[in-house]
């Protein structure tokens, strides 16, 4: 029988992952991929480090001045016809798009790439009320078709193959397909337009929201979020409470941080910008506009110093490109729906709970994700923040005591030259008995030594061979 996911522990999750050798290649070229490409385009752009600090002062003054500026897009959304309701919750979010929906009467609900969204689970909510909800971008709709969540920020699919699509559009309905992209593509393209023809409600993720306009900001690549934000005559927009910019020059900044930092784009292939449900002189838009602004947790973030920065998050996903584990196991051996880095930071700040603590461990803390990051987020002290927590929450008496020795023995030279003596006899004593793997009988050291092996000691110590020099003068 095969065990759901959910049910995993991390370590589990990871072995299931490190034995599926498509899902690791699939991952390993395509991340590989982006981050050339993000190489390319960032250098084009000219002082690629100048371009992040801008990017990171932007957020940060955002974030210090969230309420301000979440005040000014609500004043100005409204005044334009739009409405705004505030969610505390991922439970009253979806209550709300729920009462949206109701109200509407809606029976079928199309909906664009939306991270956010899958956080609230919207889509269940919907389906368990008798909403049909159809996602719309190519990606998210075969991972839905394949009852699976995205393994990444912005390539939800990436651990699909031609074949594996082929068989899910043929159980949706499909005839005479090949693996061939443009007849799957075709394919995909005939049945999502009777979709949007036939939606009432359409869902739409933020990338960002513009305070001194009321506007909305989408970035995409495939046509589908025009048609899901002008085609129904409701459009809902779910949006975390961080998602917001002070002025149209400031997108200016990002619209060229995060399509390089995503895709390595130049400028990605739509860049949709709504301000206002439909006006009585307009010909398309939806007539009524809602924007939910999701708290869930990130009150707490804002008012924490330690993690404060990871609401400056674009969601480019660049992090994930770059990070030696993601690139092992994919996106689904985090359990949650935000992988790789920002995920082991994000998911136990928006849900702290023992399972998604765990994921601080899923890091070899090289810097690699902070170093990318268009906004400087410093994403490897914020996981040695969480395992420092982590460790303090179970007690860490075993840890404690152990650093505790260590600082004895670093502090102490003659400590530190009697224990290595006495270590390297023992190595040395051991090593008679090559088929005795020693270190896995420890309990401290068994899951370490399992995979690693002892380097021979030298001879004669560092320190032996300086003193020799120092008396000979």
């Amino acid at each position: 029988m095969i065990v759901p996911a959910s049910r995993l522990t991390l370590k589990a999750r990871a072995a299931r992952a490190l034995d599926d050798p498509f899902l690791r290649k699939a991952v390993r070229v395509t991340v590989e991929r982006l981050r050339s490409s993000r190489d390319r385009s960032a250098e084009a752009l000219g002082d690629w480090e100048e371009w992040r600090e801008q990017g990171r002062a932007v957020r940060s003054h955002v974030i210090e001045y969230l309420d301000y500026y979440l005040a000014q897009f609500s004043e100005n959304f409204t005044r334009i016809g739009g409405h705004v309701h505030f969610a505390a919750s991922a439970a009253e979010a979806r209550d709300i798009v729920l009462g949206i929906a109701r109200a509407a009467e809606v029976k079928l609900a199309v909906k664009s790439k939306s991270m956010v969204s899958e956080e609230i689970e919207i889509n269940h909510e919907l389906e368990r009320a008798g909403i049909e909800c159809v996602e719309t971008d190519l990606g998210e709709w075969i991972i839905q078709l394949a009852k699976e969540a995205p393994s990444h920020l912005i390539i939800p699919a990436i651990h699909k193959n031609r074949h594996q699509v082929k068989a899910l559009f043929e159980a949706a309905g499909a005839r005479d397909l090949t693996t061939e992209t443009d007849v799957l593509a075709g394919f995909a393209r005939r049945r999502l337009r009777e979709r949007f023809l036939s939606a009432d409600l359409g869902i739409s993720g933020c990338n960002f929201a513009i305070a001194e306009s009321g506007s909305i900001a989408l970035f995409t690549n495939e046509g589908n979020g025009r048609m899901v934000t002008t085609l129904p005559k409701t459009h809902v927009v779910i949006m975390g409470m961080e998602r917001i910019l002070p002025t149209l020059a400031d997108l200016e900044l990002m619209a060229n941080l995060l399509p390089r930092s995503a895709t390595g784009q130049k400028l990605t292939t739509y860049l949709n910008l709504l301000t206002g449900p439909r006006k009585e002189d307009e010909t398309d838009g939806a007539r009524e506009m809602h924007v939910v602004i999701l708290d869930n947790g990130r009150s707490r973030q804002l008012a924490d110093p330690e993690f404060r920065d990871v609401l400056n998050c674009i969601r480019c996903g660049a992090c994930l490109n770059v990070c030696p584990v993601y690139r092992q196991i994919g996106g689904h051996a985090y359990g949650s729906v935000y992988s790789g880095p920002i995920g082991a930071v994000l998911t136990p700040l928006l849900d702290p709970n023992d399972n998604t603590r765990e994921l601080a461990n899923a890091s070899s803390l090289c810097g690699a994700c902070s170093e990318a990051c268009p906004v400087k987020i410093p994403l490897h002290d914020m996981l040695v923040h969480q395992r420092r927590r982590n460790a303090e929450a179970a007690g860490g008496g075993v840890e404690r005591s152990a650093f505790q020795v260590f600082a004895w023995l670093f502090s102490s030279p003659r400590a530190f030259a009697m224990f290595s003596r006495v270590g390297r006899r023992l190595e040395r004593a051991l090593r008679r008995f090559p088929g005795l793997r020693w270190l896995e009988r420890l309990p401290l050291l068994r899951e370490w030594a399992r995979h690693r092996a002892l380097p021979a000691p030298a001879q004669r110590s560092f320190r032996e061979q300086f003193r020799d020099l120092d008396d000979r003068g």
